[in-house]
């Protein structure tokens, strides 16, 4: 398990980590979630000991990264943002190198070295300097030598940046795999990256949490949330036939396609049986139809600009505030 608490990192007077609390259960797959600038990078690094915490402890399987940092960091692996590695090293010759590291010796090098290359794909570049390979398959690298030593725990900055369409399906497959024994955080800003792999998500935004949960979890939080998609032929007014269904919140037409709508739900509840039912009794022309579970984009923007609103609104002094807002403070 990971336990990470009241964890803050400050750099002079700006402070990127503010009193983050949480853990992390082996078989967990966390995507962790954030703007540019939100802390998860820096998150990253101290967990995994790169940098050390301005307050608040990190604990590894029982061991304190900042008391116990061998014990702590022999059991992750972790790959950083831009998979810094020797470009002139070859990328075998680069895999040997982190499996001595790692303390392997012999024939042991060699075996952990191959399922590595294999684990990842890397045969067809393991005699290529890593200076003339693609970011993709520096990112690959990056991975290989993460996995190496089969840690504990993974930690992964952007493991499929750079990566085409069929190498983030087969890294995505990899990280699912590797996930059933292991813990795994991911930081990532590709939110489908989040509902293919991730069995939870925590977005921050200015060093704090503002969310935490599964993906459909958080989905569920959207407006988007039981929504009905509707694409038509032909022009038609959609909002009169609905104006009498309590429980529709609204009625959006695509910019683009003014031929496809989403009607809107009221606090999440479902609509799709009485919207069907009006759509076939008033002949709508319909092409397609469907439920949406919510959109992962619409919770990540919501609560990131909330979080960004408040913290730019100046505080009012107790007197200031409105006598109801003193009382609920009180209670």
């Amino acid at each position: 398990m990971i336990e990470i608490s009241h964890l803050t990192k400050n750099f002079d007077q700006f402070t990127a980590i503010d009193d983050l609390s949480f853990t992390v259960k082996e078989g967990e797959v966390l995507g962790f979630l954030g703007p540019n600038g939100a802390g998860k990078s820096t998150t990253m690094k101290v967990i995994t000991g790169f940098l050390s915490p301005s307050s608040g402890t990190v604990t590894i399987d029982g061991h304190d990264i900042s008391t116990s940092p061998m014990a702590a960091k022999s059991l992750m692996g972790y790959l950083p943002e831009g998979a810094p590695s020797y470009g002139d090293m070859t990328t075998l010759e680069f895999l040997n190198f982190i499996a001595q590291v790692r303390g392997y010796r012999g024939e042991e090098i060699a075996r952990r070295v191959q399922h590595a290359i294999d684990e990842v794909e890397l045969a067809s570049v393991s005699q290529q300097t890593i200076d003339t390979l693609s970011k993709g398959f520096k990112r690959r690298v990056g991975l290989a030598q993460a996995i190496m030593h089969d840690p504990k725990v993974l930690i992964l900055d952007e493991p499929t940046d750079g990566l085409d369409p069929n190498q983030k399906h087969h890294v995505r497959e990899l990280i699912k795999n590797l996930a059933r024994d292991k813990i795994v955080i991911i930081s990532t800003h590709i939110l489908e990256e989040v509902t293919a792999v991730c069995s939870r998500a925590i977005i921050i935004s200015q060093g704090k949490i503002v969310a935490d949960g599964t993906p459909a979890e958080l989905e569920s939080r959207s407006k988007y949330h039981q929504a009905v998609s509707v694409r038509l032929t032909d022009d038609y007014d959609l909002e009169a036939d609905l104006a009498n269904l309590p429980d529709v919140a609204a009625v959006e037409k695509d910019e683009e396609n003014k031929l496809t709508f989403t009607i809107l739900a009221k606090e999440g509840k479902s609509i799709f049986s009485q919207v069907s039912e009006i759509a076939q009794s008033k002949q709508w022309p319909v092409t397609e139809f469907h439920v949406s579970r919510g959109q992962l984009e619409d919770v990540f923007r919501t609560v990131t600009q909330q979080s960004t609103s408040q913290q730019s609104m100046p505080q009012q002094s107790m007197s200031q505030q409105p006598i109801s807002q003193r009382q609920q403070g009180a209670e």
